[in-house]
């Protein structure tokens, strides 16, 4: 059994970082551990519906993102739009090349693809094969876009980059359009943006949406994508490609990120529709009337709890902001990135009230020894809710989040926090009883 005291010795604490160098895991080893970016970049790639993803690495790489895809309606299953170039320790050797070219006339004999992302993973980076110039090859041979993506998990935390990577991908596709008067959506990884409150939104106010990438898209729609007057990023994994989008073909965007904070959403909802030129609607400010009054209410019941933060849909140092001034109390953020300029503003706020403990996230093994230490009254994340009852600890579903943008989201978690809460009153209840 591991020492919950010990393991906390090893840990720093939020005010003392300023990178994730100086945040340290509670074990050398992580279990269950983060997804790599592979995972990644064959969720980007499942959202777009006439492209394939071409995996070059050992068996292992090609089992799990085949395993992944295989019950998939998007990728089509076992003859579906997942493939492999599977290495062996001659191709370790001696490279690539062939082997790739041979499976490259076979996948396009076979399934005539559109687009090819050609998918790298640790073992091909490390041997140093240049997938860049390998897919300009593959291009100019067989007539294609073959779109270079990198995915080795020893340079990165978790699987966001490869989603990062495929989305920005994506760019080479785009050509040149006349202007529209369409918006883009890019960066949802999960769910159907026409269930979102930013869609029926825009929709009420007769704005036409475009390309949605990549949580549903074709290729013509990535290479007309340049057409929009405007494209809103609702993740970070799709600010560079906003970026370059807005150097290249002048199209501004507008950053509508997953905001728990009722302030944060209604400035995005005002910056948004400045940029589409449109007064804005007179239900967002009942709307945002009635998120701060759900963030004010929950207070009363949220006072004094305390909790440890594993992983959730939100922005993770702004969502802590939130709960922090809920009058909530972090016992350990885990963290999987964290940027000192982007995150200072909400670090600044927290560290106003407590100090907490950081770790890195997906490990959970250790995190039981922590549990008899510290005795939180919440865990937000992945974990096993049975397990957490017997000590007392109440777990909170953030899941459903994963499809909402704007206020909802604020009255969406504002109610689970406060379920939560009281089931972690109850479960101390029975504990002491």
């Amino acid at each position: 059994m591991m020492n919950g005291k010990e393991l906390l010795g090893k840990l720093g604490k939020l005010g003392d970082i300023t990178s994730m160098k100086d945040v340290a895991p509670l074990t050398a080893a992580l279990f269950p551990g983060a997804h790599c970016p592979l995972m990644g970049a064959a969720m980007a790639v499942r959202g777009i519906e006439d492209a394939v993803i071409m995996i070059i690495g050992t068996d292992e790489c090609s089992y799990y993102t085949k395993h992944m895809t295989l019950y998939s309606e998007e990728f089509g299953g076992v003859t579906g739009r997942c493939v492999s170039v599977v290495l062996d320790s001659r191709d370790v050797t001696f490279g690539s090349k062939k082997k790739l070219e041979t499976a490259m006339k076979e996948l396009v004999e076979e399934y005539k693809p559109k687009v090819v992302f050609l998918v790298t993973t640790c073992v091909v980076e490390i041997i140093g094969d240049d997938a860049d110039a390998l897919a300009d090859a593959m291009s100019e041979k067989f007539q294609i876009s073959v779109l270079p993506v990198h995915t080795e998990h020893f340079k990165c935390e978790n699987h966001m980059p490869g989603l990062e990577r495929v989305i920005t991908a994506c760019f080479q596709i785009m050509e040149k359009q006349p202007k529209g008067e369409t918006v883009n959506v890019l960066g949802q990884r999960m769910g159907n943006f026409a269930s979102t409150e930013l869609y029926r939104v825009l929709k009420e106010n007769q704005v036409e949406i475009g390309m949605q990438l990549p949580c549903g898209c074709s290729i013509e729609e990535i290479r007309r994508a340049p057409q929009a007057k405007l494209n809103i990023v609702v993740h970070p994994i799709a600010l560079p490609l906003a970026q370059k989008m807005e150097q290249h073909f002048g199209i501004p965007y507008v950053f509508f990120n997953k905001f728990t904070q009722p302030t944060h959403i209604y400035e995005a909802y005002k910056q948004l529709f400045i940029c589409l030129k449109k007064a804005l609607p007179l239900q967002l400010e009942s709307l945002y009337e009635q998120a701060k009054k759900s963030k004010q209410t929950a207070s009363k019941e949220l006072e004094g709890i305390t909790y440890i933060y594993g992983n959730t849909p939100f922005d993770c140092m702004e969502f802590n902001q939130f709960m922090v001034e809920e009058g909530m109390s972090p016992l350990i953020i885990q963290l999987s990135e964290y940027e000192e300029e982007k995150d200072k503003q909400a670090v600044e706020k927290i560290l106003e009230v407590t100090n907490p403990y950081v770790a890195k996230s997906a490990n959970i093994a250790p995190m039981q020894s922590i549990y008899d230490v510290l005795h939180p009254n919440l865990y937000l994340g992945h974990e096993y809710a049975a397990r957490l009852r017997k000590k007392g600890i109440a777990m909170v579903h953030s899941d459903k989040a994963s499809n909402m943008l704007g206020f909802e989201v604020t009255l969406f978690i504002t109610e689970e926090l406060v379920r939560a809460a009281k089931e972690a009153k109850d479960l101390k209840m029975e504990v002491l009883s």
